[in-house]
């Protein structure tokens, strides 16, 4: 075999090991072009082989009929000595053949029946059971409908024993349970599975494939719990697999059944853009019918979908989308029908697009804890004069007077709003309406009335209430009323500052007022005058001259507890914007004492969580938020959710902060707010931090996309980090390596460098630890690069070391050799700094450590021998003593290699002295020792030492 050849059985092995998907298809196409170069005539069958699998299960199946049909004419034409070897694995993909042609419209039956009767033949002739091949009869008289055919057919699969081409213990089950819960036996098809899932399942398929074909007869046999864990469980194993797109689908329909609509537009949103790449037209078919079903739901809610081929990326309203859909699914069953002569998938279809929920609700989603509201519209907003805290309630509400006058009752309203009775205030301006609106009416309750009504309408519609305001300074000041003038006018200022068009007339408004107020006004209206000026400063973040303006208010804040609570409020908030967070307490405390008194649950919560915000005792945030969530009023209960779930998270308490964080998520889909993303990626982090692992991924995916619709891509790829970190605990090596590769290439800019080279290496870690060493490599040499244009030689040097190891391991010695070389240049300019911090000092360690590990692969011991000397030392120095330890094991093995047992007996005995027991250095050490023993001529105390230690003499 030549070195080329030997070299392309190897990426053949190394492609084998990449998980399925367009990566691994891309990978196996280069290397058949490669190979049908040469003349290998095995290793163009064998590769050929391995991609028939690459596209079946990396959602290409349709490329897997030309690379079957190459080998199985390989194998007919010219029998070779290598074919009985896959003799087996041909015949399974004949298997994958027939279920791949019905999958796709345009292939004539006739080639389906005539796959399936070679494959009858072929069975025959080699001995099998023909189980395999009625179980495939089975499933082409299941896609017709034809019901008789199908039962006969499953009746031979179920009645025709096993054998090694059958397919695997969770596989065939699966296909049952499809079809007992198809013709309604739903407890027949529980029954069946309960002990395939007690046993051990190891297909690429399973165990997803048989918890999706549970959810509906776990349902229809009120099992809620096992359905909702057999949705999560499947689906997270789903997710990311383009080839599984027709089981998604069947997710989105269980969405749909069990009342979770929001889940199921997320789901659909999430893997909208694989139907532009289905792989077959069957998946599209199916999923198109159930996400049309769901997004019918849906209505005007909008959805993102992702750029595709000449169509851009953005927005579509979810009643569009279905209409999109459903003419997708019903085109493709159309098409089925034409070539089956049935109108069966047609009549299919239109079961699935009328798909809607039965029986009670059942939660799925780990984000939403109950089947979120529609969203609220939310009602008027108070007036400038009311403290900017959330809420709507405030004291107990004052009846209206029945028999107030047209003036009286206004007065009733003004001081309603005041005191923030906002329900007394509305009541009393509509019964003031309805006795007083249509009569003509003195010119100064006229007024009154304009200037109550701009409070009335709030900041909701801006410019109607903008034109309320105006109307009732030009009725004050044709009154003559310049005072109540500028209290308006004043309003208006602090509405205008809210927006930045308008934010320099709306403070020269306010400030203005406040000047004229200061002059002609009482000591309450200067006082609110000046509470105005620093409103409006705080809404352009102008925090020194809003405290400055809050600075000028009196103690006694012109006699009104009211306004003291609001100014205090603000007083608050503007010291926690300038970083002096003991005031902020003060004027914290104040306020939720001042609150307390007056019964303002909308000020006891503003405050509240404006002392949780600054306090220095985490404990006290949570004390302080729960005082919020006792009083706050419905319209507050989001923020303090927020603020009580990120308190408990910083006390350490994520598993009840996970409640909280799932409420607000909650609170935030009702209302229809934005920000629900963000509230996810907290929550995926609560789940973590509380290991429960599988719900993370489950949120923090939905964040991602979330994310990724919002445009914020800083918060998305941190959230992809998070979300790579929880896959990898899950044991989901390549999703991890998915996200981390989709980082590295977002962070391809120059600022982001150094957190480009971090992912890379991470992934270099994770390919490390799962034996991928070849692969690990690679990533530890990119990370080294990005760290060396980062210029962080100290990093650049920890990753060419891992780089060196990896390459160690998949035994490529003369690249690992060269590495060392540029191991040792960085070294060379690392070393010999005065006070050598200890990082450097471990890094040079181990770079020597692992350059005499290459140097002993090439002989050349003696020179490893002397990297290693004084390296233990240097690593206690900085108490690396497990390391410490390792290099001096290595070093006793150098010694016996170099024929030195003496000196080799006393650093092994040293270095047993001083490890724990148990642990894998000891049994290293003690196996060289009794080596050492042995090349001494003393195999008594060898053999002593191999039962003291329980060793193996040939390992």
């Amino acid at each position: 075999m030549s070195t080329e050849d030997e070299d392309l059985w190897r990426v053949l092995r190394e492609v084998g090991n990449m998980p399925y998907g367009a990566g691994q298809i891309a990978a196996i196409e280069q290397l058949l072009r490669r190979v049908d170069a040469g003349d290998d005539r095995e290793l163009a069958f064998v590769t050929r082989m391995q991609a028939t699998t690459a596209y079946v299960y990396g959602g290409e199946p349709a490329k897997s009929f030309v690379t079957f049909s190459w080998c199985l004419a390989e194998f007919d034409r010219d029998p070779q000595p290598y074919h009985p070897r896959y003799a087996h694995q041909l015949l399974w993909h004949v298997k994958y053949m027939v279920t791949g042609l019905l999958r796709f419209p345009e292939v004539p039956l006739d080639r389906t029946y005539a796959v399936l009767d070679d494959m009858e033949r072929r069975y025959r002739e080699g001995g099998h059971s023909l189980q395999a091949v009625h179980k495939h009869r089975f499933l082409v008289a299941d896609h017709l409908g034809d019901a008789d055919a199908a039962a006969h057919w499953y009746r031979l699969w179920q009645t025709t024993p096993r054998d090694e081409l059958s397919d695997c213990a969770g596989c065939d089950p699966t296909t049952q349970v499809q079809y007992l819960a198809d013709t309604g036996r739903h407890a027949e098809a529980v029954a069946l599975a309960e002990p395939v899932l007690a046993g051990r399942l190891s297909c690429t398929e399973q165990p997803q494939a048989i918890l999706t074909a549970l959810l509906v007869p776990y349902l229809r046999t009120e099992r809620g719990e096992e359905a909702r864990d057999a949705h999560r469980e499947a689906y997270r194993r789903l997710r990311g697999n383009l080839s599984d797109l027709w089981d998604i689908g069947n997710h989105v329909e269980f969405c749909t059944l069990t009342g979770n609509d929001a889940r199921a537009v997320e789901i659909v949103e999430r893997h909208l853009d694989w139907l532009d790449r289905a792989p077959s037209p069957a998946a599209a078919m199916h999923f198109a019918a159930a996400g049309a079903a769901a997004l019918r739901r849906a209505g005007e809610l909008t959805v993102y979908r992702r750029a595709a081929g000449d169509r851009p990326a953005g927005e579509i309203t979810a009643s569009a989308l279905a209409a999109e859909l459903t003419g997708t699914a019903t085109a493709l069953a159309a098409r089925f029908d034409a070539r089956n002569g049935t109108s069966y998938q047609s009549e299919w279809v239109a079961r699935r697009l009328a798909a809607e929920p039965t029986g009670a609700h059942l939660p799925l989603s780990a984000s939403l804890r109950r089947r979120p509201a529609r969203p609220a519209t939310a009602g008027p907003a108070g007036a400038a004069d009311r403290a900017p805290a959330p809420g709507a309630a405030g004291p107990a509400s004052v009846p209206v007077p029945a028999d107030a006058g047209a003036d009286e009752l206004l007065d009733f309203a003004e001081e309603r709003l005041r005191r923030h009775d906002r329900e007394a205030f509305r009541a009393a301006l509509a019964a003031w309406d309805d006795r007083f609106g249509a009569g003509e009416l003195p010119a100064g309750t006229a007024a009154h009335r304009l200037e109550l009504r701009a409070a009335e309408l709030g900041d909701e519609d801006a410019p109607a209430t903008v034109e309320a305001h105006r109307a009732a300074i030009a009725a004050y000041r044709e009154l003559g009323d310049e005072v109540r003038a500028q209290v308006v006018a004043g309003r208006l200022g602090v509405l205008l500052a809210m927006a930045d068009e308008s934010a320099d007339e709306g403070l020269e408004l306010v400030r203005a007022s406040a000047d004229a107020l200061d002059r002609r006004g009482d000591d309450r209206q200067r006082v609110a005058g000046l509470d105005r000026v620093a409103l409006a400063l705080m809404h352009r973040e102008r925090w020194a001259e809003a405290l400055d303006a809050l600075d000028r208010v009196p103690a006694e804040a012109g006699g009104d507890p009211w306004l003291a609570a609001r100014i205090a409020l603000h007083r608050a908030h503007t010291l926690e914007q300038l970083g002096r967070e003991a005031d902020a307490r003060a004027a914290a405390h104040r306020a939720r004492d001042l609150g307390r008194d007056l019964g303002l649950g909308d000020v006891v919560t503003a405050a509240c969580l404006a002392y949780a915000r600054t306090a220095d005792d985490p404990a006290e945030a949570v004390d302080a938020c729960d005082e919020a969530l006792r009083v706050a009023p419905t319209e507050a209960w989001l923020p303090v959710r927020v603020a009580r779930a990120r308190a408990l998270m910083t006390v350490g308490r994520a598993a009840d902060a996970v409640d909280d964080f799932a409420e607000a998520v909650t609170l935030c889909v009702e209302r229809g707010a934005e920000g629900d993303a963000f509230l996810r990626w907290e929550l995926a982090n609560a789940y973590r931090v509380a290991g429960r692992l599988g719900e993370a991924a489950e949120v923090a995916e939905e964040a991602v996309l979330g994310l990724d619709r919002l445009g914020a891509q800083a918060e998305a790829d941190r959230c992809r980090h998070l979300l790579a970190g929880v896959y990898e605990g899950l044991g989901e090596i390549d999703p991890a390596l998915a996200l981390l590769d989709q980082l590295a290439e977002n962070l391809d800019g120059p600022d982001n460098l150094p957190h480009r080279a971090q992912v890379l290496e991470e992934a270099g870690g994770i390919l490390y630890g799962a034996d991928r060493d070849a692969l690990a490599a690679g990533r530890f040499a990119a990370a080294a690069t990005a760290y060396r244009q980062a210029d962080l030689p100290l990093d650049e040097l920890r990753a060419r070391r891992r780089q060196a190891y990896a390459e160690f391991w998949a035994g490529d010695e003369a690249t690992a050799l060269r590495t060392v070389e540029l191991l040792d240049t960085l070294a060379a300019g690392l070393a010999g700094q005065p006070d050598e911090p200890p990082p450097v000092t471990y890094e040079l360690a181990l770079a020597a450590e692992v350059g005499a590990r290459v140097l002993t692969v090439e002989g050349r011991e003696a020179e490893a021998y002397d990297r290693l000397l004084g390296v233990p030392a240097r690593l206690r120095s900085i108490e690396a003593f497990g390391e410490a330890a390792q290099v001096e094991v290595f070093t006793g093995e150098l010694l016996l290699r170099l024929e030195r047992p003496a000196e080799a007996e006393r650093l092994l005995r040293e270095v047993l002295g001083g490890l724990p027991a148990g642990s894998r250095p000891v049994q290293q050490a003690a196996w060289l020792l009794a080596r050492a023993l042995d090349l001494l001529d003393r195999p008594a105390e060898a053999a002593a030492l191999r039962a003291e230690y329980d060793l193996d003499p040939e390992h």
